[in-house]
């Protein structure tokens, strides 16, 4: 059965204008904060002179540590884990380089920016811990907290990881380094807000409304009934917008203060400090295995800016059978740099650059196929033993390696050339786990013969809406055209409860759809039951009324709900229901194998990709065109790491180098083909009704790695640290093969 498939039915919005993004929105009286940001890495404020910028014309007020704006209390719960706790203005002192110092409001942006610059700030600098390279000698063990991100896994408790290493006939250790990176999503964090006497209207983008509403009303003080967080249209977030950050906490402060409508939009430079990025780390991978390829060992330690990028934990433990496990993980405290937070796959996608470029860098070792290796290594169960609910990652290597043309690939490095290009073949495994949450969604019948599909969560970029209307279309037998979706709004559903999970952690469609065919049921009962019941119904009192396709019918009569509602006065029949709880006897994971083809120049380095083909087992698709775009989206995401994308800081100032798109650079069309996506579409009935899993951030795992080993079969160049950029090739190049150090060979 082919998947179905449409169109987004928010398409023609986003590409003629139409949609409003946040920093669209224009309110009467509104006016504007410029962000203002240090331009040191670690010290003190001495003195802020704000005389000649409080003079110039338009300036209404400038907020600093000196002239704070009020604040009832830090972040809480996740947020405070994932986000900064630090309040923006909160003191003098300076923690990173960016770091916010004051917010001018002013009638105009261009009157708030000018007035930024004439503003004079004294600084006691103190020499920075900025360098991550510096850091990392040094590490130390990752806070205490509720979450299992940083605990050490030793499987079994007692079990000597050097020793089993030793005790394999065949192994290998490598050390593989990756790079921050920063979520540049084309729409920037921007909030509108605005007061009505004690209660907040602010429009921002974020993927989860409820919990930035939430967020919210715990900084400012107020109740979480008292803010109205308004996102219909978010353009991309990929973690980034998950949690609260200081432009929308200084827009709602500043506007109460003021008391009239502020806007707050942070510039592309500001970014890359005050709304969070991927810390860097540092993993050492451990393999060791038997000659047929059976892992006997897998030690994976990792050094990171910060324990939310917790690579072996999030990775390994999920990829491949061992008798033997060790994780743990260090991080490097206290450094003077941005907040490290979430960002589209964390942990996942630089543990699977980790992982498989060292199962890569295994079947070198024991001459044997990369996806035998993998085969041989099939895991079954979850570290507690639960068995996967749904899992065909083994198809997904053979149809992957058949609609790729695998066969055709020559293990030997340097083996394939043409003309002055070296070509090569690798392949990477991705796994991600799945699941879903609590929520609640509102079904309503109006008499205008369109029903609504109300949920707080958010759509940002995933194709959420349209998904919406066509699980709603089919759980109430009506055309896609008749289904009016609403989302982005933390006060829905319209009379609901706020229980949202928001577009986080490839969740929300597996969260939000069987909470649809839920209500959906509800509502068709209720509707049923007013035919049956309400004054001037022609089916009031009638025996066996059934609803089928937008019709009530029963002794030979058929009416449509909007006409019933006409006959009834009724202005709408409303339903709500929240999704069941999810079944705990089996693990869920979604599973991709990708497969990926590039030529490297022999002269200059220069890697190119020429093709790449992904095969997804995701559980149902519900939307071929949206799931497409989804893992092709996920795919260049994790190929920019491999090819491009790095976060330069300088180790004497802490400041990002390259903060901006001219030189932070991104995959452009040029860098990229048109990338094969084939998903086997089985039903995982376990997880939920509708049998979907959570895809928006599997492409990105392991697309890095299948690009490294790309390369290596390419050149027989093995580049551990991201990028792999042509410095890197050709230094290996001239200094001799990077497999040089061969696999340690274990007793016989």
């Amino acid at each position: 059965m082919t998947p179905p498939t449409r169109d987004r039915i928010d398409a023609r919005a986003k590409v003629t204008g139409a949609a409003t993004y946040s920093a669209d929105r224009h309110l009467p009286g509104m006016v504007y904060g410029h962000l203002v940001t240090s331009t040191i890495g670690n010290g003190r404020i001495v003195a802020i002179d704000v005389d000649r910028a409080r003079a110039a014309g338009g300036v209404l007020d400038i907020f600093t540590p000196d002239h704070p704006l009020t604040f009832a209390s830090g972040l809480k719960g996740l947020a405070a884990v994932f986000a900064e706790t630090r309040l923006p203005l909160a003191d003098r002192e300076i923690h990173y380089h960016g770091q916010i110092v004051a917010l001018v409001v002013a009638e105009t942006i261009e009157q708030a920016r000018d007035a930024a610059a004439l503003i004079k700030v004294t600084y006691e600098a103190r020499p920075p811990k900025s360098s991550f390279e510096e850091a990392k000698r040094d590490p130390a063990p990752p806070p205490v907290t509720d979450l299992p991100l940083g605990r050490p896994i030793r499987k079994p408790d007692d079990v000597d990881i050097e020793a089993a290493l030793r005790a394999s006939a065949v192994r290998i250790e490598r050390t593989y380094e990756v790079p921050p990176r920063h979520h540049n999503m084309m729409e920037p964090h921007a909030a509108v807000a605005v007061w009505e006497k004690d209660r907040l209207t602010i429009y921002s983008g974020t993927q989860g409304p409820v919990a930035h509403a939430t967020e919210l009303a715990t900084v400012l003080g107020v109740q979480p009934s008292a803010v109205h967080v308004i996102s219909p249209y978010v353009g991309g977030a990929f973690g980034g917008k998950a949690f609260t950050w200081a432009p929308s906490m200084l827009a709602a402060a500043a506007a109460r203060a003021l008391r009239r409508p502020v806007k707050v939009v942070a510039g592309r430079e500001q970014l890359f400090t005050v709304t969070g990025h991927r810390g860097a780390s540092s993993q050492t991978l451990g393999l060791g295995a038997a000659r047929d390829g059976r892992l006997n060992a897998i030690k994976h330690h990792t050094i990171s800016q910060s324990f939310v990028e917790d690579p072996g934990y999030r990775t390994t433990a999920k990829y491949y059978a061992t008798p033997n496990l060790d994780i743990r993980l260090l991080i490097t405290p206290d450094m003077n740099l941005p907040t490290a937070t979430i960002m589209r796959a964390p942990g996942d996608e630089a543990g699977s650059f980790a992982l498989e470029s060292a199962m890569d860098e295994l079947a070198v070792a024991l001459g044997m196929d990369p996806i035998e290796l993998r085969v041989r290594n099939h895991l079954e169960t979850n570290l507690e033993g639960l068995p996967y609910s749904s899992k065909h990652l083994e198809e997904c290597y053979r149809v992957g390696a058949r609609r790729f043309g695998w066969s055709r690939r020559r293990p030997r490095p340097r083996a394939v050339t043409e003309g002055d290009w070296l070509v090569g073949m690798g392949m990477a495994t991705a796994i991600l786990d799945a699941g879903r949450a609590p929520t609640t969604v509102t079904v309503t019948f109006r008499p205008n013969g369109i029903a609504t599909v109300a949920n707080a969560t958010s759509d940002a970029g995933t194709g959420m809406l349209t998904v919406m209307a066509m699980i709603g279309a089919s759980a109430l037998g009506l055309p896609v055209e008749r289904i009016k979706p609403a989302l982005g709004d933390s006060r829905l559903p319209v009379k609901g409860i706020n229980d949202s999970y928001g577009a986080v952690g490839s969740a929300a469609t597996a969260t939000v759809t069987p909470a649809i065919l839920a209500s959906a049921e509800t509502a068709i009962a209720k509707l049923v039951e007013h035919a049956v019941t309400a004054d001037g119904s022609p089916l009031r009192g009638a025996d066996g009324v059934r609803y089928e396709n937008g019709r009530l019918i029963a002794a030979g009569k058929s009416i449509p709900f909007g006409e019933l509602l006409i006959l009834t006065r009724t202005a709408e029949v409303e339903a709500q229901a929240s999704s069941a709880d999810l079944d705990q006897s089996h693990a869920y994971a979604s599973y991709a194998a990708h497969f990926c083809e590039v030529r490297v120049n022999r002269w200059t380095g220069e890697a190119r990709l020429s093709r790449f083909t992904t095969v997804v087992d995701a559980g149902a698709i519900l939307n071929t065109a949206t799931a497409r775009n989804q893992i092709t989206g996920g795919v260049l995401f994790g190929l920019a790491a491999a090819m491009c994308e790095e976060g330069r800081v300088e180790g004497d100032t802490g400041r990002i180098s390259n903060a901006n798109l001219a030189d932070y650079l991104l995959p452009v069309n040029a860098d990229t083909v048109p990338i094969d996506v084939h998903f086997l579409d089985y039903p995982d009935t376990r997880l939920s009704p509708t049998g979907a899993r959570g895809i928006g951030e599997l492409g990105t795992v392991g697309a890095a790695a299948a690009f490294a080993n790309a390369v290596y079969n390419a050149t027989g160049e093995r580049v551990r640290r991201l990028p792999v950029t042509p410095d890197k090739l050709l230094a290996q190049e001239a200094h001799g093969p990077a497999d040089a150090q061969s696999a340690r060979r274990g007793p016989k």
